[in-house]
């Protein structure tokens, strides 16, 4: 084989090498972060982390991505300021990267996730199936995403501070709040809050019917930690 047609030929190998690499990323297989298409239907009522968790890997199992382990994207608050029994969504979710159903990389690490160069945005922050999840310009908006998180992804302190939790994720009533996300980063006005990912504004109850009014649906996001 001549000099020139090996270059040619191991260049094509190449190509092709990266191209398959690139495909086993993308689909299921690859998939390690996505919005939740539906909520349990009890709006805060998620049946704990337990019941979150059991969500996002059912959810991810029907999408063909059970092999992973899946961890929803939520904190828990202690029942005082002076308890260590909180827990905090940044700790659950593995060490990344992490990629969307199009194999597209949305963090690489848990530092990267909690900074100004995250991926997540509306293009991005996709559904298990790969599908558009709708933002705050179109109907449905469902654009609250649950996380009861601060934006670097800690707990918010326990009593006497407000819940924003839901009871742990265990309140399906109409009081209560939890604080949510916007996955599209659109708010009302261009603030820091109004476009957080995971650190926006509260909801207005914890029952689905007090979740929709700003803009919710009881989503929230799942990662894979292994």
């Amino acid at each position: 084989m001549r000099k020139s047609a090996r270059t040619a030929f191991w260049a094509a190998a190449g190509v092709m090498g990266l191209a398959g690499c690139a495909a086993m990323q993308s689909g299921p297989q690859g998939m390690s972060f996505f919005v939740t298409s539906v909520g349990p239907g009890k709006g805060g009522d998620l049946g704990g982390l337990e019941g979150a968790d059991r969500h996002c890997q059912s959810l991810a199992q029907a999408a063909g991505a059970g092999h992973r382990t899946w961890r929803a994207y939520l904190s828990t608050q202690a029942p005082s300021l002076n308890n260590p029994g909180f827990v905090n969504a940044r700790d659950r979710i593995g060490t990344g990267p992490w990629r969307n159903a199009k194999g597209v990389v949305i963090a690489r690490s848990v530092e990267d996730l909690h900074s100004a160069g995250n991926n997540i945005n509306k293009e991005t922050a996709l559904d298990e199936k790969g599908r558009s999840v709708n933002g705050r310009t179109e109907t449905p908006n469902k654009h609250d995403i649950l996380t009861g998180s601060r934006p670097d992804g800690t707990a918010f302190p326990g009593a006497p501070f407000p819940d924003m939790t839901c009871g742990n994720w265990t309140k399906g009533t109409a009081d209560g709040a939890a604080m949510t996300g916007h996955h599209d980063r659109a708010g009302p006005i261009n603030n820091a809050w109004a476009v957080s990912w995971n650190s926006a504004h509260p909801t207005l109850g914890c029952s689905q019917e007090r979740v929709r009014p700003t803009g919710g649906d009881g989503l929230f996001y799942c990662f894979a930690a292994k």
